[in-house]
C-alpha cells in the first residue's frame, strides 16, 4: 500500500501511497494504522490541519519544543511545495543536515517527520494545500523554529514572502536545541 523511501535524515522518510486512478478521478489513501505500526511509525495522531499558500511563500523552519514536541506526516493536496526538514536532534549523525523534497498532489507523496526535526516549504505552484498530521496539539508556549535562510538552503524563489513571526526566529548556529538524538 506504501513505497518507502529513506531520507538522509535519520527517522524521516518518505512515503508514496498506492493511487487508484479512473475516469471517474483518483483515490489515495494517506493514512492506515496497522501500516504505520508495522513500519515502526506513529500511528496515533491529535490534530490535522492544513495551510494554504501563494506561489514563493515560504513557511518554516517549524517545531515543537518539549512537552508538546511531535511526530508530523505531510503531504500536498493541491499544487505543489519544495519541503525541508531539519535536524535539531544534537548526537544525531546528521545533525544540521537537511533534505528536500518535491511533494504535490500529482504524486501523492508524503513525509514522515520524527521529533527533532524542523520543518518548511515553499510553494511552488500560485497555490498549494498542505495537510499536517501531528502527534500533539499546537501549543503556543512550545512553538517553536529557526530562521529560514542561516541553513544554506537553496531555496525555489529569489523573492520569497515570509511572516515577520518567520523573519525573527534565531539563525540555526545560535539556536540551543532541547532535542536529543535517541537511535531506538
Amino acid at each position: 500500500m506504501f513505497e518507502i523511501k529513506k531520507s538522509k535524515i535519520e527517522g524521516c522518510i518518505e512515503l508514496f501511497p498506492k493511487v487508484f486512478e479512473d475516469s471517474r478521478g483518483r483515490l489515495v489513501k494517506v493514512f492506515h494504522k496497522t501500516i504505520f505500526k508495522s513500519f515502526g511509525l506513529e500511528s496515533e495522531f491529535s490534530e490535522e490541519y492544513y495551510s494554504r499558500s501563494f506561489k514563493n511563500v515560504i513557511r518554516g523552519l517549524h517545531f515543537q519544543i518539549p512537552p508538546k514536541d511531535h511526530e508530523k506526516v505531510v503531504y500536498c493536496i493541491d499544487g505543489s511545495v519544495f519541503d525541508v526538514v531539519v535536524d535539531i536532534r544534537k548526537g544525531s549523525p546528521t545533525y544540521g543536515k537537511y533534505d528536500t523534497f518535491e511533494l504535490n498532489s500529482r504524486s501523492a507523496n508524503m513525509v514522515y517527520i520524527p521529533k527533532g526535526l524542523a520543518h518548511g516549504f515553499c510553494s511552488m505552484s500560485d497555490s498549494s494545500t498542505l495537510v499536517y498530521k501531528t502527534t500533539s496539539t499546537y501549543d503556543s508556549e512550545c512553538d517553536a523554529g529557526i530562521l529560514w535562510n542561516s541553513m544554506g538552503i537553496n531555496w525555489p524563489t529569489s523573492d520569497p514572502i515570509i511572516s515577520d513571526r518567520d523573519k525573527n526566529f534565531c539563525e540555526f548556529n545560535s539556536y540551543e536545541s532541547p532535542f536529543f538524538f535517541n537511535k531506538s
